[in-house]
């Protein structure tokens, strides 16, 4: 009679198993595909494909030049309005979207603004699914980051990876740093420019910008509470005004003593990493490594809410800059410039 080996439960003969761990391993990798899968399915109806097309003159005639472009973008708002990349759309004289269940449209641009690399643009119409936010403050290193877009004209491509970092920086097309950036290494490729970067639960957390070449999984976004911000401004103004102070920063947390100490309404702030030559901050005494935790009485826990503050109507009027210099705390004057970005 022939004898039947029972790998998963015959240990006498010295043979091993490692049943009980290959399923767990297969519940690990279901529940991560069941959270790519979900979160896929519901932002797929708000991403779109952004064709750009030139319209040339060529003697008496003018012609359409094909090839112009592509990029990508998602929908914020039931009637039309769609937040993509700066550099996908400026200077663009034809935009054409494409949704996923493939219906096309024309589209309009809205407002620009280099300096964050995001744009919105609308097409016509109502009840579009616009995609969900999450929260960038509750973004963490680590977790699971999936991209959508169409890299090289192939719509609705999912890459996943994690966040690899935050608080990074980078210098938009204008020259200005663009700062508390998402670094990911989910795959993106030209076209994806635009689309969202979203966590497990299908919220958006950032719009794709940008990657490194020729690094591998070197990739970035414009976390979405910035994106938010500029969105409201563009769809309102078509443009945005800013003020400056001529500083380069990152998030930093404060030393609870400190915080104690000077009875601090924030835990966090800007350090400061660099100080433009004869601009506001250099004339007020900025430091390198000075802490910036107050712009004009309000609390400043970092650089999202200081340019919410600097805006068109701070320029040219002194305002009281709070400081933390090693374990002093200073309050300096300061008078915002207007910013004007490198023209192209």
């Amino acid at each position: 009679m022939a004898r039947i080996l029972n790998l998963g439960s015959d240990t006498a003969a010295g043979i091993t198993t490692r049943t009980d761990e290959a399923h767990n391993d297969l519940d690990l990798f279901d529940a991560y595909s069941r959270a790519v899968i979900a979160a896929t399915e519901s932002v797929n109806p708000s991403v779109v494909r952004i064709d750009v097309r030139k319209v040339r003159s060529s003697g008496q005639r003018r012609r359409v030049q094909e090839g112009g472009g592509s990029g990508s973008g998602f929908l914020i708002t039931p009637d039309g309005f769609i937040l993509t990349n700066s550099h996908v759309v400026h200077n663009a004289e034809k935009l054409h979207v494409e949704l996923t269940d493939g219906r096309t449209f024309s589209a309009d641009p809205i407002g620009d603004d280099p300096d964050t690399d995001l744009a919105v643009i609308r097409i016509d119409g109502n009840n579009f699914q616009a995609a969900a936010f999450g929260d960038s403050q509750h973004v963490r290193v680590g977790q699971l980051a999936i991209a959508v877009g169409s890299p090289y004209g192939f719509q609705t491509t999912v890459t996943t990876g994690v966040v690899s970092a935050l608080g990074r920086s980078l210098r938009a097309t204008s020259g200005r740093l663009i700062d508390n950036v998402i670094q990911t290494d989910a795959a993106l490729n030209p076209g994806n420019s635009g689309g969202p970067l979203m966590n497990s639960r299908g919220e958006v957390i950032g719009v794709n910008t940008a990657a490194i070449l020729p690094a591998q999984g070197i990739c970035f976004a414009t976390a979405i509470n910035k994106a938010k911000y500029v969105a409201g401004l563009l769809i309102k103004e078509g443009k945005i005004t800013r003020s400056y102070l001529g500083v380069g920063g990152q998030d930093v947390p404060i030393h609870r003593r400190i915080v104690h100490y000077y009875t601090l309404p924030v835990s966090g702030g800007i350090l400061v990493t660099s100080v433009e030559k004869a601009s506001a901050a250099d004339r007020a005494g900025v430091l390198d490594g000075d802490i910036i935790v107050m712009f004009d009485g309000q609390p400043v826990s970092g650089i999202d809410e200081l340019h919410k503050y600097l805006t068109e109507k701070q320029i040219g009027l002194r305002k009281e800059l709070r400081v933390i210099r090693g374990t002093q705390m200073l309050d300096l004057t300061v008078v915002p410039n207007v910013y004007l970005p490198p023209t192209n």
